[in-house]
């Protein structure tokens, strides 16, 4: 983040904070963190987006913690590559909603109403989270048209566990709230899906849940490790999992085997 890009952030927080000495300024931002910490089920990071580049401006240290990547290489691209291929349609759905509904705001509303909605991530452990996704515009142009977006991603994994997402949005300084506008369910893959698994598959997913090698699989039921392997490449396709880490989630998840 350059420098000037951080002075305009600074700048943004001092007209929203309306302090003007320093020692105000250090006490107003110790209560917001503290308000910020209240309203958050979960652990969070916050992030700045300059919407016309699609560029993230800024992101918090928390969200190395939460996901496990780096500040540089926290992206819009990272974000879509990295989200569930099932909740990837309903996000390119909900903006598109979004798009729409701030289109008919007048310039005056823009900054009064907060969006959200939730979807699931990948860390770069390989694992996936579910996050509630907010955001606010913090900063519009001269024709109402929303330039910069102020966006908080709370971990909310152990409180939902259902798929799908509703989008609402969420009215500021009074103004009217507008919930569930558009709500989306996500299939859940049926348990039978498993049966689809040759029994020879079957036996090595089983062996791979407890964590065995492809060497010690191979030992274990009597064939070699390029079968193995094979059967394990043939396992991730059936059931559409990058890696033996997703896969073992979801079989988690799902209650397989």
């Amino acid at each position: 983040m350059t420098t000037i890009q951080l002075s305009e952030v600074k700048k943004i927080w001092q007209k929203i904070s309306k302090f003007s000495s320093h020692e105000q300024k250090d006490v107003g931002l110790e209560i917001q963190q503290k308000l910020l910490n209240l309203f958050h089920p979960g652990d969070f990071y916050y992030y700045i987006l300059d919407v016309p580049s699609a560029n993230i401006e800024l992101v918090s240290d928390t969200m190395r913690d939460i996901l496990g990547y780096e500040p540089e290489e926290f992206t819009v691209e990272l974000l879509l590559d990295a989200m569930h291929p099932d909740d990837l349609p309903y996000f390119l759905q909900f903006e598109q909603k979004v798009e729409e509904f701030f289109s008919q705001l007048p310039a005056d509303k823009v900054l009064k109403y907060k969006v959200s909605y939730d979807f699931r991530i990948r860390r770069k452990q390989g694992d996936y989270l579910r996050l509630l996704h907010q955001v606010a515009t913090i900063q519009i142009n001269g024709e109402g048209g929303v330039n910069r977006i102020l966006g908080i991603h709370t971990d909310i994994t152990g409180l939902k566990k259902e798929n799908g997402s509703s989008l609402s949005f969420i009215g500021l300084d009074g103004e009217k709230s507008f919930k569930n506008v558009l709500t989306v369910k996500t299939p859940v893959v049926d348990n039978q899906e498993i049966l689809n698994l040759s029994k020879r598959e079957k036996q090595i997913l089983a062996c791979i849940l407890q964590g065995k090698t492809s060497m010690e699989i191979a030992d274990k039921l009597f064939i070699s490790r390029f079968t193995v392997d094979t059967h394990r490449r043939n396992i991730l396709a059936k059931t559409d999992c990058r890696n033996t880490n997703e896969l073992a989630l979801r079989c988690l998840r799902e209650g397989i085997l």
